[in-house]
């Protein structure tokens, strides 16, 4: 892998903005959509340009081969889940809340990657990482002021969410040798497939009359959030590696309480600031035990 350049940290940045963006997107997109609606409505539109680059690049398209029940599963645990959780929670929730909520995705892997990994076994710092981290997910439930009984549960559903993600990631380790855009690509087919029928069943979107700002956050989330941060994520794994891109993770929950608070004028309490340097702490330190 090539040394990084500015350009490539400017991508890496740009990354974790469209990614943060999604949060208060996911907001607006709820006043006048339901969850599995804006769950179905981001997976279909990303297979969009996920297909086009496809045929661009001419890489086969496996969501209907021998393995597509592989698909089918990931494309369940990896999007169904976490986009309906989310959705649904944060209705409830400030959405740089869930920003940082989904900042525990590192944390999850480390535990995660122990257990069904070879080379990702626990250490000493390691695990001090991942305990001061979830120390800053559990103080984040103990502000009062953002997390209460009337919705506390939507809070720990996009916890839940952030969890499927992680899930997924350990699936796809099952077809780990097929192309990254193949399997983004078949698993958002599949995840469409699951969640046409559940949108006309429980929430006939046709019915309803959204409004401007909801359907531009949708589509946003769909074609953007979604289906370019995937390419853009594809390319820098291609030029940088892994390692480089995994550090979107420092910047998502920052970028998601600035973006919170200049769309939405959502609440900074000081928990959220101890709760966010808590988390970004414990990743750094179950990060570094890796080099």
């Amino acid at each position: 892998m090539r040394k990084p350049t500015i350009i490539d940290y400017s991508l890496l940045c740009f990354l974790a903005l469209i990614w943060s963006s999604a949060f208060f997107n996911i907001k607006i997109a709820t006043e006048s959509f339901g969850p599995v609606t804006i769950a179905f409505l981001r997976v279909f539109l990303a297979s969009i340009p996920l297909i086009i680059l496809c045929n661009i690049k001419n890489i086969k398209i496996e969501v209907f081969s021998k393995d597509w029940y592989w698909f089918a599963l990931i494309g369940f645990v990896n999007l169904v889940i976490p986009f309906f959780f989310i959705s649904y929670g944060i209705k409830a929730v400030q959405s740089n809340l869930a920003a940082i909520l989904m900042s525990s995705t590192p944390l999850t892997s480390t535990i995660l990657g122990h257990y069904f990994t070879k080379n990702e076994k626990f250490n000493l710092i390691k695990t001090i990482g991942v305990l001061i981290g979830f120390s800053g997910i559990v103080y984040l439930f103990s502000d009062n002021i953002l997390i209460n009984e009337n919705n506390f549960y939507s809070a720990l559903l996009i916890l839940l969410g952030a969890t499927g993600y992680v899930v997924g990631g350990v699936l796809t380790l099952k077809i780990s040798n097929k192309r990254n855009e193949n399997v983004t690509t078949s698993i958002c087919i599949w995840a469409s497939i699951i969640l046409l029928p559940l949108t006309m069943i429980f929430e006939q979107p046709w019915n309803s009359t959204p409004n401007t700002l909801s359907i531009i956050s949708v589509v946003y989330l769909g074609l953007v959030s979604t289906g370019l941060a995937w390419l853009l994520r594809f390319s820098i794994l291609k030029k940088n590696g892994l390692i480089f891109q995994s550090q979107v993770s420092f910047l998502i929950p920052i970028f998601g309480i600035i973006l919170g608070y200049i769309f939405l004028k959502e609440l900074i309490t000081p928990k959220i600031i101890v709760s966010v340097v808590l988390v970004l702490v414990g990743i750094y330190l179950a990060k570094k035990s890796n080099d």
